[in-house]
């Protein structure tokens, strides 16, 4: 039997939800749908009844995980802006989509499954990742350190292509060099170099 949806956790059973939901992240990146349940609960430090309890079935784990490392990324935004400037935030935040990315791409296969059930574990990512890139280069435009001819639809296809290249964790170095790449050019441009 699954937990009431509209009924708030108690924070124990909270923490170890979180728990469950970044070891099965961690399980089927590594292990793809060959991953047993009992690894999951064993990474996670709870009984497998917990983990049976939160999620009956595969498929409502794998897109649990999935929709909370959606959640995790677009819910760090307020975080970061509050904590930084607005371009140290969007630098910080990249490195977060990388590794998103870097989840999604090792879970791929886990995710297909999902989808080959009929369920859509995509369903409203594309639009809460754009949002809270959108919040981001707001920021940065109206401070007057992003480039206002950019727009966050510009920025995500460019953290797209760098997440399809260079998204494997043996290719972080890289993904960090192409990120560079993109946010340094996202400074504006001083007057005297706009006039040459």
């Amino acid at each position: 039997m699954t937990r009431d949806a509209g009924r708030p956790l108690r924070a124990d059973a909270q923490r170890n939800r979180d728990k469950i939901l970044a070891a099965a992240v961690r399980v089927f990146t590594e292990e793809g749908l060959d991953a047993h349940f009992e690894r999951v609960a064993r990474e996670a430090g709870v009984g497998t009844g917990t983990l049976y309890r939160n999620f009956p079935t595969r498929e409502t784990l794998i897109e649990a995980a999935y929709r909370n490392e959606v959640a995790l990324l677009c819910d760090a935004v307020p975080g970061l802006l509050a904590a930084m400037t607005p371009s140290e935030a969007l630098r910080a935040w990249t490195r977060r989509f990388i590794d998103y990315a870097t989840a999604k791409l090792g879970m791929a296969d886990a995710l297909r499954a999902v989808v080959a059930s009929g369920t859509n574990p995509y369903a409203d990512s594309h639009e809460m990742i754009q949002a809270a890139l959108s919040s981001l280069m707001e920021a940065g435009t109206a401070a007057g350190t992003i480039r206002s001819d950019i727009s966050a639809t510009d920025m995500f296809a460019a953290l797209a292509g760098i997440a399809l290249t260079s998204a494997r964790p043996e290719q972080r170095a890289q993904a960090e060099r192409l990120l560079d790449l993109i946010l340094d050019g996202l400074e504006p441009v001083p007057p005297r170099l706009r006039e040459k």
